[in-house]
């Protein structure tokens, strides 16, 4: 019992030992461990600080480099931080000029002002970051960088950039094909508006002045009316002539109220006929004209012993507002504007002249001669150059006009001339049929009673009292009111567009029987087209002394 006790306390005693000892060593080494990590981590750090500071004096580019040296900065000097963003501002703008500079070189530019600035801004920026005070002060120093220093860097860095990308921007235009196009695409709009306007304007000045008469004209009228007043006893009227009615003869007929032109188609006639003596002219002109007419070739009077007789619209009887539609019509109209002007409303009415009855007598032929069998009509802006007799001997196919077509490939057809989208047109018509020319145009008067084609226009024209079969003029209803009953002719006899085209070949003019000054630019007018003026002014009669006192310019 005794040596258990003693055991006990015995073994109680040593096992404290026993763990004091364990304990003890334990915390010897942990001790030990933990110095022996501090020294480690010192020398790591006593030996890494002059390599970083190494790095950084050189200034290694680069993002990994860049986001060491500025980690580094914040932990050494705040200033570093803003030489490393002004040095990288520098940096991304050497590359842009550089950039613009290469592909200046790559357009051929090298002898251009930009191509040279690109390339001195570029070596200027390099300059700058080489500069001996600013690389000793700011880049190759370890210890705080100088802030007056850096300020002065950081000053020119901004005026390069500055200057850079106002280079940039101005010559960027040259180098952007996006924005090259954008602006061509401006101009080109802006031209095409440019130009539709002054093609407006121009169409409406020419316009002016084909409409207007000029000083010239109105001269020769006036002289010609105070001639017949001055001396009533020379121009008393004559009895009518039996060669105005003999149908064996060659007959033309000319409405128009311009005197010079109408005595031009005459004379050119006249001077290239075989046989003057057997063509007969007959001339209708307007109230106002008919003397001034009447006194010219009384006082010219035609060589060769051609006939010419003058009258007056208001000297054919049938021509009433009962009868023609268009006479109606102008009454309608004049009624209609004298009461839009009276209670001050907008003028929806043209001015009637639209269609005077002048051009409209074309559709009243076999009525106001009523004893031919064949009649050539010639507008008063043509000239004759070669003997017409060969057309009354054509055979006309039992057709009624005949006459030179006008249009090639998809031009001067139907569908020009007449609406298609009204039912009435488009039932009745093909769009594609070839339109022809008024101006010189060979008619059988009997093949045109035969047809009733008068009674055809008075038809078409009541339909398009309200202008919705086509606008204006006398084509259209010409091309209605002889559809299928006109022979193309020759283009020989008929060469067109001397008023408005000016690249008309002068072998096909010198060929032509018949040159047409059809369009704005009349040979009379002081806006004719020179190259074909003299076609004309040559049969213009400048021993008559008005056309000298009233000063033709021709």
């Amino acid at each position: 019992m005794a040596v258990a006790v003693r055991g006990t306390r015995g073994g109680g005693s040593g096992g404290g030992g026993a763990g004091f000892r364990s304990l003890f060593s334990y915390r010897i080494f942990v001790s030990a461990m933990f110095s022996l990590l501090f020294v480690a981590t010192l020398s790591v750090l006593l030996t890494s600080h002059p390599s970083t500071t190494h790095h950084h004096s050189r200034l290694p580019s680069g993002g990994n480099a860049y986001m060491h040296r500025t980690f580094l900065a914040l932990n050494s000097d705040p200033l570093k931080t803003r030489l490393d963003l002004i040095h990288k501002q520098a940096n991304d703008h050497i590359t842009l000029v550089k950039a613009y500079s290469a592909y200046a070189r790559k357009l051929k530019l090298e002898i251009s002002r930009q191509l040279k600035m690109f390339d001195d801004l570029a070596k200027n920026f390099s300059d700058l970051t080489s500069k001996p005070s600013y690389k000793s002060s700011l880049f190759e120093t370890s210890g705080n960088l100088d802030e007056d220093v850096l300020r002065q860097f950081e000053k020119e860095v901004k005026d390069r950039v500055k200057f850079a990308r106002l280079l940039i921007a101005e010559s960027k235009e040259n180098y952007d094909n996006q924005l090259k196009i954008q602006k061509l695409k401006d101009t080109i709009f802006a031209v095409n508006e440019l130009l539709g306007k002054a093609k407006k304007n121009g169409a409406f000045a020419s316009l002016i002045a084909a409409k207007s008469i000029p000083k010239s004209l109105h001269c020769l009228a006036m002289r010609l009316v105070e001639e017949r007043i001055s001396h009533p006893e020379k121009y008393k009227e004559d009895l009518p002539k039996a060669e105005f009615e003999d149908p064996s003869l060659y007959h033309y007929a000319i409405f128009s109220d311009n005197v010079i032109a109408v005595s031009v188609v005459v004379r050119s006639v006249v001077k290239n006929a075989e046989e003057p003596s057997k063509h007969v002219f007959h001339v209708v002109t307007d109230r106002m004209n008919v003397a001034a007419m009447k006194v010219w070739f009384r006082m010219r009077p035609v060589e060769g012993g051609a006939h010419v007789e003058v009258k007056a619209v208001e000297d054919y009887d049938f021509l009433s507002s009962s009868y023609v539609p268009v006479v109606r019509q102008i009454e309608s109209a004049n009624v209609q504007m004298e009461n839009a002007t009276k209670e001050g409303s907008n003028m929806k009415f043209r001015n009637p002249n639209y269609m005077p009855m002048l051009n409209h007598l074309r559709f009243y032929l076999p009525e106001m001669y009523p004893k031919l069998h064949k009649i050539l009509l010639l507008d008063d802006d043509v000239v004759v150059q070669k003997d017409l007799t060969g057309l009354w001997k054509i055979d006309l196919a039992g057709k009624v006009n005949g006459a030179v077509e006008t249009c090639f490939g998809s031009f001067h057809r139907f569908s020009q001339y007449l609406n298609f989208s009204h039912p009435l047109i488009k039932e009745r018509f093909n769009p594609k049929a070839c339109a022809w020319a008024y101006g010189m145009n060979i008619f059988d008067l009997d093949a045109w009673r035969r047809e009733k084609c008068t009674e055809t226009y008075h038809n078409w024209q009541n339909l398009n009292e309200d202008r919705t079969l086509w606008k204006l003029g006398t084509l259209p209803p010409g091309l209605i009111t002889f559809y299928s009953l006109t022979k193309s002719l020759d283009k020989s006899w008929h060469v067109l567009g001397l008023g408005y085209n000016p690249s008309i070949s002068m072998d096909e003019i010198n060929n032509a029987a018949v040159i047409h000054y059809n369009g704005n630019m009349k040979p009379w007018l002081d806006i004719a087209m020179n190259q074909y003026k003299n076609l004309w002014t040559k049969y213009v009669d400048n021993d008559m002394e008005f056309v000298q006192m009233c000063n033709f310019g021709v």
